[in-house]
């Protein structure tokens, strides 16, 4: 621990949306006992953990305050930044740690649902969830007790059956090496197929299902524009008899603009509007933007309760 100027410190890597609560600084500063001491990450002098802190500190007026270290990258700065908000403190709100583990899961696409859960402050089945939104794909994750597992042990299994097949005379290590499984799960693999079995065990035939399922569903949604996706919701009668629905309906057909449409409207915008003009695109951008963030945050909340 170190104690270093108020002011060669700065704010910048809270997984707090929102900010910092001023009635909490206000109650810090007016503590008479000594805080713990802040972190902060050493290359860009910004704080991981102690916001509230910090601020109470120049409240008070303090010149210099107790600091720890930290040396590593923005991003696991960043991850430690939750890990610390969710243990002690003012607590991360549901939003806070929703688009915190978001951006986890796009900064450690590596990790599983548990090791992103378990730093987030959520649970591993809403991680799940918003790993699939955002179509994060890798073949294998790094558990909590840090070992390395595929994500798709059935597709393994299918490849080392191939590799067998293919070469016949190649040895299990090999096998095992380049597909990716352990040289138990080849020999496994190995002996269901002289025996004409599947080199799906049951217990796997279920994943294998749901991977398929998945994948399939993620290609359907990539592979479809504004139009397609808006005439499914127009003929949804959910939507259609229902006054909301019906609202944002309209809406979605009040801002609908095709591709092929966009370069002929730009052309006949007046040059003295194009700056507004492009304000007010980003700023309608944005609150759909929003709108989607919390029909996301809706159904996390209902999977993680």
């Amino acid at each position: 621990m170190v104690r270093v100027p108020v002011e060669s410190v700065s704010t910048g890597v809270s997984p707090r949306l929102g900010g910092e609560d001023l009635e909490h600084v206000r109650a810090l500063a007016a503590l008479e006992e000594g805080l713990p001491p802040i972190t902060v990450l050493r290359s860009s002098m910004e704080v991981i953990d102690g916001a509230h802190r910090l601020m109470a500190a120049r409240l008070k007026g303090d010149r210099h305050i107790a600091a720890r270290f930290f040396d590593g990258t923005a991003e696991e700065a960043f991850v430690l930044a939750v890990r610390l908000n969710i243990t002690h403190g003012l607590p991360l709100s549901q939003r806070d740690r929703l688009i915190a583990a978001r951006r986890i899961v796009a900064s450690h696409p590596g990790w599983s649902d548990r090791k992103v859960a378990a730093a987030s402050g959520l649970s591993a089945k809403t991680v799940a969830s918003l790993r699939v939104r955002a179509g994060k794909a890798v073949d294998t994750r790094l558990g909590l007790d840090g070992r390395a597992r595929p994500t798709d042990p059935v597709r393994r299994r299918e490849r080392a059956a191939e590799l067998i097949e293919e070469r016949p005379a190649a040895s299990l290590r090999q096998i095992a090496a380049e597909a990716g499984i352990g040289l138990g799960t080849a020999k496994d693999v190995r002996d269901r197929l002289k025996r004409g079995q599947d080199v799906v065990p049951p217990k796997l035939r279920g994943v294998r299902e749901a991977t398929s399922a998945r994948r399939e569903e993620r290609t359907e949604v990539a592979g479809q524009g504004f139009h397609e996706v808006f005439e499914v919701l127009r003929k949804d009668p959910a939507l259609r008899l229902n006054e909301v629905g019906r609202t944002v309906l309209r809406m979605l057909a009040a801002h609908r603009v095709e591709q092929d449409q966009l370069a002929r409207l730009a052309a006949g915008i007046p040059v003295h509007a194009t700056g507004k003009l492009v304000r007010a695109a980003r700023l309608c951008a944005q609150m759909w933007t929003r709108l989607g963030d919390e029909l996301e945050n809706r159904d996390s909340r209902d999977e993680a309760s």
